[in-house]
């Protein structure tokens, strides 16, 4: 009873004619002697290749990015807890929680008896604890520098001498019958994995202010690529790949010579960067690959439920595109006219970097009186200065009002 169960279950969702056009079964697009299709089966290969590939990243990033990181002068400085202060910690949790409240500096200043500039000084330090360093960020950059370049160059090896390169139609010609060569099938089995290892780092990487779109992304890609997979429309999934990796390129260079600073070749990179984003994600993919999908294509093949649904999934990819775009061109509209520095606010990380403000943190507030000797500044041992709300000189208590600075293992 069982067994009729779940064989009428799978029945269902494997029918016919909700994966391949009318008229098609399963049978038909099987594989023989004389072509090789697509099998759903397959797909369980990225997952095991998507763990190799994040032991092949940490070989990458510890023994070539991050040596290489340190030769171009990033530093690779972990800044450590700033000494505990209760007050300022409830502040500072305060402000991340809530984006509208503003800390009172010079009520706390008056409140805690020091000066505006050390309090500054603390936030600052307490902001900056915990955060990846530049290096860090660098040698995630690198490695998807790496492996887009590398995925590029191989789409193109495999495509140049395809015809639905040329003419986008070839991907409708005769369809389902899309025989699959053996380097479009390695090429989709590696995207995949690659989808698959950026699902599972991005929970342990460098936080991005858009983690969540980013997370829609991979999740979207990676049921594009398996539903283009099951139904053999691998022959515009190749397209929508290649056409997606250039620009990626482009952004993880422009990263890596702005974590290096080197300004300019920065600036121009960003600059072919969005450029090129702007041809291919608004313009080619749209009006290309998108236009030959839902016009072309039902001219050529009689639809079928699946089809749409792939549909859907372009439909999200420009989606994002487009909400990408808007972040993109926000980087050189606030360099012109708002003259702030130029960051990448589409991936950036979530917070400052802890090299972001080295120097300003190797050269702490300086003044005549050996503030450098205040516990602000004071990662361990408790330190005795006046209490000025309580009279006395003695450690720092007062109720949690005042400095308690102690060692941070």
């Amino acid at each position: 009873m069982t067994d009729k169960i779940e064989s009428s279950f799978l029945n269902m969702i494997w029918k016919d004619s909700v994966w391949l056009p009318p008229n098609i079964t399963w049978k038909d697009v099987a594989r023989t002697e004389d072509g090789v299709y697509t099998e759903f089966n397959d797909l369980i290969y990225p997952i095991p290749l998507a763990v190799g590939l994040l032991l092949l990243r940490k070989i990458f990033e510890r023994f070539i990015f991050k040596p290489l990181g340190v030769s171009l002068g990033i530093k690779d400085s972990k800044h450590p807890r700033p000494a505990t202060n209760t007050v300022l910690e409830q502040e500072y949790t305060l402000a991340k929680n809530n984006k509208s409240y503003e800390i009172n500096i010079d009520e706390l200043s008056s409140q805690l008896g020091i000066r505006r500039r050390q309090i500054e000084y603390w936030l600052k330090r307490r902001r900056l604890y915990g955060k990846p360093t530049t290096l860090t960020k660098f040698c995630e950059t690198g490695w998807r520098w790496l492996y887009y370049s590398a995925a590029f160059i191989y789409g193109i090896t495999c495509l140049y001498d395809k015809p639905w390169l040329y003419d986008i139609r070839h991907c409708w010609y005769n369809y389902p019958h899309h025989s699959v060569p053996t380097e479009i099938w390695v090429y989709y089995m590696v995207e995949l994995s690659f989808y698959w290892s950026l699902s599972i780092s991005q929970f342990f990487d460098v936080r991005r202010k858009d983690f969540v779109e980013m997370l829609i992304h991979h999740v979207t890609t990676i049921a594009l690529l398996c539903f283009s997979w099951t139904c053999n429309l691998t022959r515009c999934g190749t397209l929508v790949l290649l056409l997606h990796d250039l620009a990626d390129i482009l952004l993880e260079c422009a990263k890596l010579f702005n974590y290096a600073k080197f300004t300019v070749l920065c600036d121009l990179c960003f600059g072919v960067f969005a450029l090129s984003w702007i041809v291919t994600r608004l313009w080619i993919f749209p009006a290309w690959i998108l236009y030959s999908t839902t016009v072309e294509a039902p001219q050529l093949v009689e639809m079928f439920p699946a089809y749409y649904i792939f549909n859907g999934l372009l439909s999200v990819l420009l989606v994002l595109h487009v909400i990408w775009t808007y972040f993109i061109l926000k980087l050189p509209y606030n360099a012109l006219y708002k003259k702030e520095k130029v960051k990448d606010t589409r991936s950036d990380s979530s917070g400052e970097t802890c090299s972001s403000s080295d120097d300003e943190l190797d050269h702490p507030p300086s003044s005549s009186n050996n503030e450098l000797d205040h516990p602000l500044y004071s990662t361990g041992g408790l330190v005795h200065l006046p209490n000025r709300k309580c009279g006395s000189d003695q450690p720092i208590s007062c109720n949690g009002d005042h400095l308690r600075s102690h060692e941070k293992s």
